[in-house]
């Protein structure tokens, strides 16, 4: 099991007038390998779950055991470890360096890890051509579009040869066409057995993917395995 989160809550204002439970007790485990839609609409829960399996944020109560890592004792810095070795992430406002090149973005999170210069070299531009855009390495993320933008996005995640992606809305800021290029990617990385956790609002993405849970007022409604045409 990679991922296994049992019970979990995420309450803001705890006890107080104004208390929010953005996860009410939510239970959930993803093996290696699997792609997984997480659907639901603005305040569903979904962002908070996100957070919660990135390890960008821990949970009130619950626990959260990510490749045989309790996550819910770590530090700060160990929480910064485990994301920049498990984890790559794809945002939908890309969050690149506007004045760092394509290259360097995608370079950077290589040199957080350590590896030497010649191997990030390599591993950089092997992810560019991945996603088509070794042409554009010198480009800033000012010149480029935002379909461009968000394939550097997807360079800088799979350069750390993480073995998840977790993506949050990777397709909301492009056009339908620039999205199925996006979403094409993620299956590719999906069939060379990367696990792929997709945060969408879109019933039409989910439709694609091969697991769909469906969250709202921070529970979870449903978890199903459907066909996908492209398997």
């Amino acid at each position: 099991m990679l991922i296994d989160i049992k019970n979990v809550f995420k309450i803001y204002n705890e006890g107080m007038e104004n208390e929010v439970r953005a996860l009410a007790g939510v239970s959930l485990q993803i093996d290696r390998g699997e792609f997984v839609a997480i659907v639901g609409q603005s305040g569903s829960g979904k962002s908070t779950l996100m957070n919660i399996l990135g390890c960008l944020d821990i949970p009130t109560y619950g626990d959260y055991n990510l490749d045989g890592t309790d996550i819910t004792e770590r530090t700060d810095k160990e929480l910064s470890h485990i994301r920049n070795k498990e984890i790559g992430f794809i945002f939908q406002g890309f969050n690149l360096i506007p004045a760092l090149s394509a290259y360097e973005n995608v370079e950077l999170p290589l040199i957080y890890q350590g590896i030497r210069s010649a191997e990030r070299e390599e591993r950089v531009m092997d992810a560019l051509e991945r996603v088509n855009l070794a042409d554009r390495c010198e480009h800033k993320p000012t010149e480029m579009s935002g379909g461009q933008q968000q394939r550097v996005a997807i360079a800088r995640a799979i350069a750390t040869h993480p073995p998840i992606i977790l993506a949050d809305e990777p397709t909301g800021a492009l056009d339908s066409k620039t999205g199925i290029h996006v979403l094409d990617i993620l299956r590719q990385l999906y069939r060379e057995g990367t696990t792929i956790i997709l945060i969408t609002h879109d019933n039409g993405i989910a439709a694609a993917i091969p697991r769909v849970i469906r969250i709202s007022d921070g529970v979870i409604l449903s978890d199903q395995h459907q066909e996908v045409d492209w398997l």
